[in-house]
């Protein structure tokens, strides 16, 4: 991975967590250094970005606490979550919280196939495709 790439990630994963960027600007940013997917694992505090050649790049953030996770995984809630997103109300910051406190474990971000899979702590899945 050349330097460009990996400062372009840095300070894409960083203004995102600082709520400066909204979700379609941060898939515009990744797809312009090819980033195929990415993954957040919020319980282990990492985001690992995937290329097509192989490169990885781990990025990390602070972890969630075990009560910021209920068991239950709340599919609508996650879904709410994301419709704030894409509204624009919903800032990085305010969608992880959102997204925990509605059972998320983390997710990933399949730039290439144009679609987000949410997952809950025994399995459960919510898939979001991009909006048009």
């Amino acid at each position: 991975m050349n330097e460009h790439t990996r400062a372009t990630l840095q300070a894409t994963f960083d203004a995102s967590n600082q709520g400066r960027l909204h979700f379609g600007e941060v898939v515009g940013r990744l797809m312009e250094v090819q980033v195929e997917s990415y993954h957040v694992d919020y319980r282990a505090g990492r985001a690992t970005c995937y290329l097509p050649d192989g490169a990885t790049l781990d990025l990390g953030f602070d972890r969630s606490r075990p009560e910021d996770i209920p068991d239950a995984f709340d599919a609508a809630a996650v879904r709410a979550a994301i419709l704030g997103a894409q509204q624009g109300r919903v800032m990085y910051p305010e969608f992880k919280r959102l997204s925990q406190r509605a059972g998320c474990t983390g997710y990933t971000v399949w730039i290439a196939g144009r679609h987000v899979t949410y997952f809950g702590r025994k399995g459960e899945t919510h898939t979001e495709p991009f909006p048009d």
